[in-house]
């Protein structure tokens, strides 16, 4: 258990960012899906750039490493072309 002042105050600000965190890994793990299953050309073509946003934010905020961020967005955009 924490002692100190400072160290309370970082298991909260923990806590608070573990759950934002796992809002917006979660939420975009969901809009990926949906992107996946799209059959409509003209309706993925509007939806892949708020995916591909989404996945760039996550890459800058390190909960998806870059490379992880890359190979996403080519999967999703190879899929959209084949539409």
């Amino acid at each position: 258990m924490a002692h100190h002042k400072s160290a309370k105050k970082r298991i909260k600000q923990d806590a608070i960012k573990r759950l934002r965190n796992r809002y917006y890994k979660k939420s975009t793990r969901t809009s990926i899906q949906k992107l996946r299953e799209m059959t409509d050309k003209m309706e993925a073509e509007k939806f892949l750039p708020k995916v591909v946003s989404m996945i760039d934010k996550l890459a800058k905020r390190n909960l998806f490493h870059a490379n992880k961020a890359a190979n996403l967005k080519s999967g999703l955009m190879k899929k959209v072309a084949q539409l």
